[in-house]
């Protein structure tokens, strides 16, 4: 089913279709920043006798918000496609790299962001990024990856069974009448 229409194939409305965006995009910001401020606890107790502020996690949150975003986007500008021949992880995987060099480059900005804030020229901090280390970038290159991966795996499976059957297999039929 395309969806962008109901069940007896009639389009569905502005409104309905503006919804079902924003579900998909606070339940994405939701996954990725739950991610992210993982990522980020690990960071902070990595610095041993830092102080751990909250405030970091709401920047978390942020940029997972932004992320979702762009994935979406992306989502819609590049639609995921799955291929009956090849499977599901086939299919996706192209996807799963442009979604995390998304995520990398964001990472980027982010960064000459905070050296805006910072009193630091943008670029330079552009360029400061991962402490100018290859390796350290490639690491993080690979934990973006492993956080996307899954999300399109789950999006490739409601693709090709359907969000109820979905969601029926991951958590159960759905009680009614209680």
């Amino acid at each position: 089913m395309n969806p962008s229409q109901t069940p007896e194939n009639k389009p569905l409305s502005i409104k309905v279709r503006i919804e079902n965006e924003a579900k998909k995009a606070l339940l994405l910001t939701l996954y990725l920043g739950v991610w992210f401020c993982a990522i980020t606890f690990l960071a902070l107790t990595a610095l041993e006798g830092k102080p751990i502020h909250a405030t970091i996690f709401g920047l978390a949150m942020v940029k997972a918000g932004i992320c979702a975003k762009f994935m979406l986007i992306g989502q819609a500008a590049y639609p995921l496609t799955i291929s009956k021949k090849h499977g599901i992880i086939p299919s996706l995987l192209a996807n799963s790299f442009i979604y995390s060099i998304i995520v990398l480059l964001l990472s980027y900005l982010e960064s000459g962001v905070d050296g805006l804030i910072h009193g630091r020229h943008f670029i330079d901090s552009i360029l400061s990024f991962g402490h100018s280390d290859p390796i350290y970038i490639l690491s993080l290159s690979i934990i973006y990856w492993l956080i996307i991966w899954p999300y399109l795996l789950f999006v490739g499976i409601k693709m090709a069974l359907g969000d109820d059957t979905t969601i029926e297999l991951l958590f159960g039929p759905r009680k009614t009448g209680q």
